[in-house]
């Protein structure tokens, strides 16, 4: 148990050193005026364009729907180049869609970019999420209450443009409530589309030790996301433990929509139905994506 408080505690740093990190802002050398750069403000607000000037106290940027933009040095938290998939055919610049590497419960074989992050508000507690090397993120979750707390860890590669898979696992503890509770559950993720219009085939085994309920089951998940509109995408998802011997069936069946309402944040609900012993329970789900 020690070794997974240890885990956790490495996790929790990771996060915190990202979070500073993310403030990065190029010195003049490393500005080419021929490529697109983005620009985020302290306060959320965007601007994409080519760099024109850059001093110690400004930056002034060509933006192409509203012209030329002096942004103050000391408001900027982050200037980056646009990256090519991020470039529409027309030419306009799109969000990467961070938030297109998760459903309601489970992930899928996308990675989260390097150097982004996210955090994901949930009714029952919170989930951050980092993207710490290419195609490597690792994230922390828990409830309010701080129990269980869980980390998190993905390993993405792109099989072709189309088909997407992932490798990871969760590892976690019962925290202060229960400290000698284990949780484990390493899991595949097989994912063919686009960030956009999805679908997703995943398998694992979840364990569990501690307080004599050591034991495993296996688990599956199919998941999916269609686009609808410019802003809002029908999105499924599921939870899946099939039964045996010694266990019912179970499953969660989460069927809702979400709302990307700015390029830095999303809202989704959905109604997560619980199958098991013969009995459907229908659990409101409401969740707030925001970047860190």
């Amino acid at each position: 148990m020690k070794k997974t408080l240890l885990i956790i505690a490495v996790f929790m740093g990771l996060l915190t050193t990202l979070n500073s990190s993310a403030q990065t802002i190029p010195d003049n050398s490393k500005i080419d005026s021929n490529k697109v750069y983005l620009i985020t403000k302290n306060d959320g607000t965007q601007f994409e364009g080519k760099i024109l000037h850059m001093d110690p106290k400004e930056v002034l940027i060509d933006t192409k729907r509203i012209g030329q933009v002096s942004v103050p040095k000391h408001e900027i938290k982050e200037i980056r180049e646009v990256r090519a998939n991020e470039i529409t055919a027309k030419g306009e610049y799109k969000p990467s869609e961070t938030f297109a590497t998760r459903y309601f419960l489970t992930t899928n074989g996308f990675p989260i970019e390097k150097g982004e992050s996210y955090i994901l508000w949930n009714l029952y507690g919170p989930d951050m999420e980092f993207g710490v090397a290419k195609n490597f993120g690792v994230g922390i979750m828990t409830t309010w209450l701080g129990t269980p707390a869980i980390a998190t860890a993905k390993y993405s590669i792109e099989l072709d443009k189309n088909t997407h898979m992932a490798v990871g696992t969760l590892l976690g503890t019962g925290s202060w409530a229960l400290p000698h509770l284990g949780i484990a559950l390493p899991f595949t993720s097989l994912t063919y589309g686009n960030r956009r219009n999805n679908i997703t085939f995943s398998g694992g085994y979840g364990a569990i030790w501690g307080y004599g309920a050591n034991g495993g089951r296996v688990l599956c998940s199919v998941a999916g996301m269609a686009q609808i509109s410019k802003k809002a995408s029908f999105v499924f998802d599921s939870f899946i433990l099939p039964g045996n011997a010694d266990h019912s069936y179970t499953a969660i069946y989460i069927p809702g929509l979400r709302f990307q309402t700015a390029s830095n944040k999303a809202f989704q609900f959905g109604f997560a139905g619980v199958a098991s012993n013969g009995g459907f329970t229908p659990i409101p789900m409401i969740q707030w994506f925001r970047m860190l």
